[in-house]
């Protein structure tokens, strides 16, 4: 359960405060409330549902070759130091009998991607929801992205990129499978 806004925004100015700032000075009198409400919006997925999202978005169809959604891009926000990290998910599913609205493919991005979150999960968490609505034969996501946590901070590198990857079903059994997708999303660079 989250707590109301006014609350969150007097945590916002403590800390403001604990750093050793006024926050009431003329700049950050509203600065509490905006982050507040910013920080609501970044993890908004807490509010959300996969069944609300997807609303009915499984369409028959006889399509059973590989379907590939790429470039969908993430906001993120790493639960290790509430920095963000941000990048470009690709998704492919193999449909068996069913397929997704295509929007809903970056609406699942974005449900878990505005969590706090590692992106290990992250990468999971939607190729697992993606299997569970559309009930795929496979199901492919990689995930690249750049964490502020690791270039605004601690080792300040930044040129690094993190790939994360999930196969499940024909992804994960038949090298083959995963190896057209991989292709896909490379070739388009």
């Amino acid at each position: 359960m989250s707590l109301p806004l006014e609350e969150l925004a007097d945590h916002y100015r403590a800390i403001i405060d604990g750093l050793g700032e006024n926050s009431n000075r003329e700049g950050l009198q509203d600065t509490p409330m905006r982050a507040a409400k910013a920080m609501q919006f970044l993890t908004q997925g807490y509010q959300q549902d996969l069944g609300t999202l997807v609303n009915n978005a499984v369409f028959e169809s006889a399509m059973d070759e590989m379907v590939v959604v790429q470039d969908i891009e993430l906001y993120s926000m790493c639960e290790h130091h509430v920095l963000p990290f941000i990048g470009k998910c690709h998704i492919a599913y193999l449909p068996q009998g069913k397929v997704l609205g295509l929007s809903k493919f970056a609406r699942i991005v974005d449900m878990y991607a505005r969590r706090l979150q590692i992106q290990e999960n992250l990468t999971r968490q939607i190729a697992e929801a993606i299997e569970q609505v559309t009930g795929a034969k496979g199901v492919a996501v990689v995930i690249e992205a750049q964490h502020m946590c690791m270039m605004m901070r601690g080792v300040e590198k930044q040129n690094s990129r993190m790939k994360t990857s999930m196969m499940l079903g024909q992804f994960r059994k038949s090298q083959a499978t995963r190896t057209e997708f991989l292709n896909l999303i490379s070739n388009n660079r």
